[in-house]
């Protein structure tokens, strides 16, 4: 009789993915034990010790080891997290930047280089805004915790300024003493979250920026994949295409509970009225998975990720993933 497969699984608590941690969508064949973490912790430990069986993994940085070959992991068409990111420029309101041209011969912060993130903002101001990631000076580091560095190394393109920031300070607190002209991050600063006055969002009216941006360009920012160690993957082909089908229904219980006005399912007074506004402008599917359906926003990202330099070669979306799970089956 076989046995299941043991599965260590690290992936955010998120209303898409709790259906599987607390049993509600079971992964046929498997027993899985759920390591929530956060995705910085997760995305180190994934990366540098290889601890997961399955792990949320970031877009960019596993592009990056996919593109060099040495990817330990195999990649399924489940996309974790997705977030416009037009809100997650801050600038310092005392030095007149108030367009994304002023950016240019800026110090701009930012956690890694190769964060996804500013992977997108990056080619958000290169293709918007013709403001080339070679226009801006780059400084990285931690953005609350000092010592920061980037998980994968790489060589800055040729024209590109990138230094680390200085011993013992945080990306922060730069901006906050005006160190720093502006931060691109995936996470709101402290010193934004604390209301200093001189520290403001380049876009202060992002949601309808970014709702702009997809009505003109049909891209929902991809942060986040799955992940399945390729050896496991190898001894177990059925086991891709099974993981999928997972997260995938798990993911359907989730976006449904959004539409449900009886009891709110998260604490947010405008859920109803947001998921229908969702629903009107991107879809009654507005969070996809699968291959097919997000080809376009992935291509779109792999010419991002190639060409600032991150990329030894320029990958196609199909490269991303276990063949098995390019199709699934229909009734």
């Amino acid at each position: 009789m076989n046995r299941p497969v043991p599965l260590a699984v690290a992936c955010g608590n998120y209303d898409r993915t709790r259906p599987l941690i607390d049993g509600q969508v079971l992964i046929e064949g498997c027993r899985p034990v759920f390591l929530p973490q956060s995705p910085g912790e997760m995305f180190f430990r994934a990366f540098v010790h290889e601890e997961f069986d399955v792990s949320e993994l970031s877009l960019s940085s596993y592009t990056m080891r996919r593109a060099k070959g040495d990817c330990p992991y195999v990649g399924i068409p489940v996309f974790l997290s997705r977030a416009f990111r037009h809100s997650a420029i801050y600038v310092r309101t005392d030095r007149d930047i108030t367009r994304p041209e002023d950016l240019r011969d800026r110090l701009v912060g930012v956690p890694e280089y190769q964060v996804t993130a500013a992977v997108w903002v990056r080619g958000l101001l290169q293709e918007e805004y013709r403001v080339s990631p070679r226009d801006l000076r780059w400084v990285s580091g931690g953005l609350e915790m000092p010592g920061r560095i980037e998980k994968i190394p790489f060589t800055p393109p040729s024209g590109v300024s990138l230094e680390g920031a200085p011993a013992g300070k945080t990306l922060s607190g730069l901006l906050e003493e005006g160190r720093i002209d502006a931060l691109i991050a995936p996470q709101a600063p402290s010193c934004f979250t604390r209301g200093v006055p001189t520290v403001g969002r380049l876009f202060a009216h992002f949601g309808v920026d970014e709702e702009e941006y997809y009505r003109r360009t049909g891209i929902f920012p991809i942060m986040h994949i799955v992940g399945i160690r390729t050896s496991l993957a190898a001894r177990h082909p059925w086991l891709p295409a099974t993981v999928y089908k997972a997260f995938a229904a798990a993911k359907d219980i989730a976006v449904a509970a959004l539409s449900d006005p009886d009891a709110l399912k998260i604490s947010l007074p405008s859920l109803t009225w947001s998921a229908e506004r969702a629903q009107a402008l991107m879809g009654k599917d507005f969070w996809p998975y699968g291959l097919a359906a997000n080809a376009g926003t992935l291509k779109v990202f792999l010419r991002y990720h190639f060409e600032q330099g991150l990329s030894q070669r320029r990958l196609t979306p199909d490269e991303l993933f276990a063949p098995s799970t390019a199709s699934q089956w229909k009734v």
